[in-house]
Order: structure tokens, then sequence, then C-alpha cells
């Protein structure tokens, strides 16, 4: 390799381990809001949830330096082929992590008005078990990148049956307290868009899987993928409940 190839190659792979630091820093910190969301929703805490809230702004600029750094390394070094597949995954994976920030952010916000009313039962504690099994499934989704570990994405991908079956469950306990008592209808309401915002992040977790598995055997693993998110087709349920955008 000349020095010129050798100086360019050095470069490239400079810019794609910032990058890719940068990845993983953007990760852990979706990881610390999942938690600390739906630790201050278990908790009462407004406080916590507040900081939450404020917290996004930081993953959000993450979002944007790493679009930036990007578009930089393509119009600087051209990657191609397989260079260009890595460059290109990080800014679809950005994208998912950005969004569950947001997603995470939403359940604080209406953290702050749940804790205005009446606990439901013991969901709080169930909706927490559900976000720790989103998150574990994140840093195994960011450990499979980083060691290009196809077989620990596509376990990762196969988990999110779990997060849809953990919904459909929760979704069916909220409907029963708000049938037993019409006074549960809006705190119900609440937790079903928290629960629902849970399981939209496992969707952006498998989302990343999916980026990994392509990355190491070309093969788009979401081509073969099935929901296990029964509550907009089972007649058991209500087809007709709002959907769970939140703001």
């Amino acid at each position: 390799m000349s020095d010129l190839k050798h100086h360019i190659a050095s470069a490239f792979d400079r810019d794609l381990e910032g990058i890719q630091a940068k990845i993983m820093k953007m990760g852990g910190l979706v990881e610390d809001s999942i938690q600390l969301s739906t630790k201050s929703l278990e908790s009462r805490d407004e406080e916590l949830a507040q900081s939450v809230r404020s917290g996004d702004a930081t993953i959000d600029a993450l979002e944007e330096s790493l679009n930036q750094e990007v578009a930089r390394v393509i119009a600087l070094r051209a990657p191609t082929a397989s260079d260009l597949r890595i460059v290109l995954s990080v800014m679809r994976m950005s994208a998912n992590l950005e969004r569950m920030g947001d997603l995470s952010k939403n359940i604080a916000k209406r953290t702050t008005v749940l804790v205005q009313m009446q606990p439901i039962g013991d969901t709080s504690r169930s909706i927490r078990r559900m976000a720790r099994e989103v998150e574990l499934m994140l840093k195994d989704a960011l450990d499979a990148y980083i060691q290009r570990d196809e077989a620990l994405a596509l376990d990762v991908i196969d988990r999110d049956r779990d997060i849809d079956q953990m919904y459909n469950t929760l979704f069916r306990e909220f409907l029963t307290f708000m049938l037993e008592d019409p006074r549960n209808i809006t705190a119900c309401m609440h937790l079903h868009f928290i629960a629902k915002n849970i399981e939209r992040m496992g969707d952006h977790v498998t989302s990343i899987a999916e980026q990994v598995v392509f990355l190491t055997s070309g093969r788009k693993p979401s081509e073969m993928r099935v929901k296990a998110d029964r509550t907009s087709t089972d007649a058991t349920l209500a087809p007709d409940m709002p959907d769970a955008g939140g703001a």
C-alpha cells in the first residue's frame, strides 16, 4: 500500500473509531434514560422525571453531531462497499436511539401527571420490569454491533417477542382496572401509553440488531420477523384504543 493510501485508510479508521465511540455513548445515555424514567414512575419521583426530560437534549445533540460527522466522513473519505455500509448503519442506529430517548422523555412527562393520581395496583412495577428487559436488549444490541456478533443480534431480535407479550399482558390488566372502576380510566390510559412507548422501544432496539445482522451477513431479518403485539387484532381487546404517540 502506498503512503497516501495508508494515510487515507488510517484517517478513515480514526474517524470510524470516533463515530462508534459516539454511538456507544449515545446508547449509554439512552439506557440511563429508560432506567431513570421508569424508576421515577415506580417511585413517584417528579424531580427525577424532570431530570429525564432535561437530559433528552444531550441525546438529541449527540445525534446531530453524529449525523454531521458521518456526512463529513462520506464527503472526505468516500468510503466504498462494506465501509460505507458501516458508516450508514451508524446513522440508522443513531436515529433509533434518538427516538428511544424521545419515548423515554414521554414516559417522564406522563409520570409528572400520574404522581398526582392514586397508584393502579402493581402496574408501575410491571412496567419497570418490562423496561428493564428493553435496557438489556439495547445493551446486547450495542455489544453485538461492536463485536459484529450476528448470533447475539439474532437473540436480541427474538427477545422482542417477550416485550410484545409483556405489553399484551399489561394491556389486559389496564382494561380490567378500567372496567372495575371508571375512576381508573385516566390513570390507566396514561399507563397504557407508557407501556406502548416501551414496546416501541423494543422495536427500535430490534432495528439496531437487524443492522448488525445485515452488516455481518448481508441479509435483512426484518423480512421474516412477526410481531407478537396482538392488541390491534385480538377481538378480546379494545381495537379502537388511541395510539401512544405522546409528546
